[in-house]
C-alpha cells in the first residue's frame, strides 16, 4: 500500500506515465500490492524514488557491459587523473576534481579501473544519484567521495540495512553469502548484488545472473568437502531515498531562486 500525506494513493493516477514493462511500473505495482504501507510526503517524492531506482538499475547494467574489472583491494587500480588510490585499496576523490566528472570517468574509461564487488555497488549508487541530480547539485552534495565499502560512503548517501523486508525492489542491494568459501580465495566469501527485477541481479565479477546462477558460481569457490551451499540473505541495503529527495528538492529550490534573481536583475 502507498500513502501520500497519510492518504491512500491509487497508482492508476500516474501509472500511464510509464511505459509497459518499465521498472517504474514494476515498482509501483510491488509497492501498491504490498501488505506493508509505504509513506511519502508528496507525489514528487515518490516519483523521485522511482527515477533514482531506475537510474541505479541502468548504472548497474552499464557497468556490467564495461571493461571495469574485478580485482581484490590489494590489486585495485583507478585513473590517477581523478582518484588517489589509498593503501587500503580504495579510491579517494582528488582535490580540485569534480565528483560528477570522476564518477563519469569510471564509465568512460572503465579499463583503467578494477576493484571488489562492494566498491562496485557503491559506484553504482553514486552514478544513479548523478543521473537523478543535476551535475551542480551532485558536486555540491558529494564533495569528499571515498570509494571502498559501506563504511566509507558519504553521509548524504546514507545506506540503510533493513532486516524485515516485505518486497525487494529494483535498485536494492542484497547479499549472497558463501559460508564455506575456500580460504585461498576469500574474495568469494559472498557477492553484493543490485536487484534488477524479473529475477535478475548484477554482481561485479559475476555479471547479470539469476539467484541460482550466482549460487552455483559461489559454490564452485567452496573449500574441498564443503557441505553448506551459498545462499541469499533476507536483508537488504537501500539508500535513504527520502533524505536524497529532500537534498535534491532543497538544492533545486535554491538554484531556481538564484536563477530568478539573476533574471530579474538583467531586466
Amino acid at each position: 500500500m502507498i500513502k501520500i500525506s497519510n492518504s491512500n494513493f491509487d497508482i492508476n493516477s500516474i501509472i500511464a506515465q510509464y511505459k509497459d514493462n518499465s521498472i517504474e511500473r514494476y515498482i509501483l505495482n510491488e509497492l501498491s500490492s504490498s501488505s506493508q504501507t509505504y509513506y511519502y510526503n508528496s507525489l514528487e517524492e515518490l516519483k523521485f524514488e522511482l527515477d533514482l531506482r531506475k537510474n541505479i538499475v541502468d548504472a548497474s547494467v552499464r557497468l556490467s557491459m564495461s571493461k571495469f574489472r574485478f580485482r581484490t583491494f590489494r590489486k585495485s587500480i583507478c585513473n590517477p587523473e581523478y582518484w588517489e588510490r589509498t593503501k587500503q585499496g580504495g579510491f579517494l576523490l582528488k582535490k580540485g576534481v569534480r565528483a560528477s566528472a570522476a564518477i563519469d570517468d569510471i564509465y568512460k574509461n572503465s579499463s583503467k579501473y578494477g576493484t571488489e564487488c562492494a566498491t562496485a555497488i557503491v559506484i553504482v549508487y553514486y552514478k544513479g544519484c548523478l543521473s537523478s541530480f543535476r551535475e551542480k547539485i551532485f558536486d555540491s552534495t558529494f564533495k569528499h567521495i571515498y570509494l571502498m565499502d559501506w563504511q566509507n560512503t558519504d553521509e548524504n548517501l546514507s545506506l540503510d540495512v533493513i532486516i524485515d523486508v516485505d518486497v525487494y525492489l529494483p535498485g536494492d542491494c542484497r547479499y549472497f553469502k558463501n559460508p564455506e568459501v575456500n580460504p585461498i580465495t576469500p574474495e568469494w566469501q559472498g557477492e553484493n548484488v543490485i536487484v534488477l527485477g524479473n529475477g535478475k541481479y548484477y554482481g561485479h565479477g559475476i555479471g547479470i545472473k539469476t539467484a541460482d546462477e550466482i549460487i552455483t558460481a559461489l559454490n564452485k569457490r567452496r573449500i574441498i568437502g564443503a557441505t553448506h551451499s551459498a545462499y541469499l540473505l533476507d536483508s537488504v541495503t537501500r539508500p535513504n531515498f527520502k533524505q536524497l529527495a529532500d537534498i535534491y528538492f532543497n538544492a533545486s529550490s535554491r538554484t531556481d531562486k538564484v536563477s530568478s534573481v539573476k533574471t530579474s536583475q538583467t531586466w
